[in-house]
């Protein structure tokens, strides 16, 4: 017999067909209805045991986590909340689950309850359609830059280069902690490790990408990364994966194009294809914003954002008209910011790019031409010797999302800002030779991709939208 899963039989109407399904308990009540789930759809189905003619033995193992095996009918449902159900045949107990022993029962769990038992948190309704959702936007990833041209690119995990100074980085290393090799000046002798040179795990596969770009014409990466950052914080990971598309011949207008075409894509994609889990979401989002006080509540539901994206041109404005917009609002003139935007060269913090998106332009915003001292070395310098051509897109919620640039293509320009950050140009002779050998102008951005699902799903904390978060002092599972 052919095993049916939950979501075909929901969308079924052949009533009467005989079927064979395999799942977990969710809730078994009354002695008779047993709430089903298989992790193909967010929904159970209900399966009508009848407890009359059922051995008492296996009704006692019907508890919530346990495994069972299902023969019935598909009929229609006699009963409020559900229009088919199952009638059981027959039931086998594949996997007991003691409810004594059991951490996820049916009842409201705190997240940092569910964190702890990272390994059972799919069970739960809401982080099965988070890691669902978080499935179908990797899917559409994919897609949207093969169905556009682009190769995908598995950039190295262990390098020998940190692609912008973004933070702290992990050593990969062989070397005996106990006795390690030592040159004449009492430095850690490297060559003696398995490398040959001091190797970290990588932060950002951009700088081989742009390589790639370079012959394929269109690429992106799409893996993991590590900051070893001490954040503790509900926005930061010390493994994550990043979405990173490079693009010759492409200048800042183009990148910025991408960006936005990409990421209406991707969202798109899964409010079409994933109507049940969005909606289970966005009532869970509201739900929870009604404990909270007027002034913390979102204007906008989850749904409200994710269409807000969709539907909205975003708006394109310089930082230094951004700059000017945030210096004469009414929360830095009264003090309300955090950080206050007092002069032309200051750093955005979320809660200025989230003024811009939720309060000023009411739209998503692509800011562009930052100072160049705030941005990476690989940023094309513009005429004016100020500024770069760096973009940020910024969001309802969450301010930016991604973070991007037209990259430098002139040698010499590069040369002398690698100088001035005082980086050995040997350690990147590989990525000078792209300007000696057939330089032309390109671009491309970063995006990471918890950010995109913690947006998409309305989780306020990160470490809900990956299976297992690495933060300091956290390496469980």
């Amino acid at each position: 017999m052919i095993r049916n899963n939950v979501a075909e039989l929901l969308s079924s109407n052949n009533f009467l067909q005989e079927i064979n399904l395999k799942g977990w308990v969710r809730t078994f009540r009354a002695n008779r209805f047993i709430a089903l789930n298989d992790g193909s759809t967010i929904n159970n189905i209900q399966c009508v045991v009848d407890f009359e003619n059922t051995d008492e033995s296996i009704l006692k193992r019907i508890t919530t986590g346990a495994a069972v095996s299902i023969k019935g009918n598909l009929i229609e449902s006699q009963g409020k909340g559900q229009s088919l159900e199952i009638k059981v045949s027959k039931i086998e107990i594949l996997g007991d689950s003691n409810p004594d022993e059991y951490p996820i029962q049916p009842k409201k769990h705190s997240f940092e309850f569910l964190r702890e038992n990272a390994h059972l948190r799919i069970r739960t309704t809401t982080f099965s359609s988070v890691m669902r959702l978080r499935s179908a936007l990797s899917f559409a990833v994919h897609k949207y830059f093969t169905d556009n041209g682009f190769y995908n690119f598995h950039a190295p995990i262990v390098t020998g280069s940190d692609a912008e100074g973004a933070g702290e980085m992990f050593t990969v290393s062989t070397l005996n902690k106990e006795n390690l090799p030592k040159t004449k000046d009492g430095k850690i002798d490297y060559s003696k490790d398995f490398f040959g040179k001091e190797t970290n795990l990588t932060v950002s596969g951009q700088l081989e990408a742009e390589t790639y770009a370079m012959a394929l014409g269109k690429v992106y990466t799409f893996g993991p990364t590590f900051r070893a950052e001490n954040s503790n914080t509900t926005r930061h990971l010390a493994e994550f994966w990043m979405i990173e598309p490079e693009v010759a011949f492409n200048n800042l207008d183009d990148n910025m194009d991408l960006a936005e075409d990409f990421i209406k894509y991707v969202i798109s994609y899964v409010l079409k294809n994933y109507p049940d889990d969005l909606a289970f979401l966005d009532n869970r989002l509201t739900q929870e914003d009604k404990s909270k006080p007027m002034n913390e509540r979102s204007e906008m539901s989850l749904l409200e954002k994710l269409h807000f994206v969709v539907e909205n041109n975003f708006k394109r404005v310089s930082y230094t008209e951004a700059i000017d917009i945030l210096r004469n609002c009414k929360p830095n003139k009264k003090k309300k910011f955090q950080y206050l935007i007092d002069e032309w060269g200051s750093d955005l913090q979320s809660e200025h790019e989230r003024y811009l998106v939720e309060t000023h332009f009411k739209c998503p915003v692509i800011l562009f031409d930052y100072p160049a001292n705030i941005k990476a070395f690989y940023m094309r310098l513009n005429e004016d010797g100020k500024t770069v051509r760096a973009m940020d897109v910024l969001f309802p919620g969450i301010g930016e999302i991604v973070g991007g640039s037209q990259r430098e293509e002139r040698l010499e320009v590069l040369q002398q800002k690698i100088a001035e950050l005082d980086i050995d140009e040997k350690e990147l002779w590989w990525y000078l030779d792209t300007r000696k050998f057939g330089t032309a102008v390109h671009s491309g951005f970063g995006l990471g991709f918890e950010r995109l699902v913690q947006f998409t799903t309305g989780m306020g904390n990160i470490r809900d939208v990956i299976p297992y978060p690495r933060t300091p002092q956290n390496a469980e599972f």
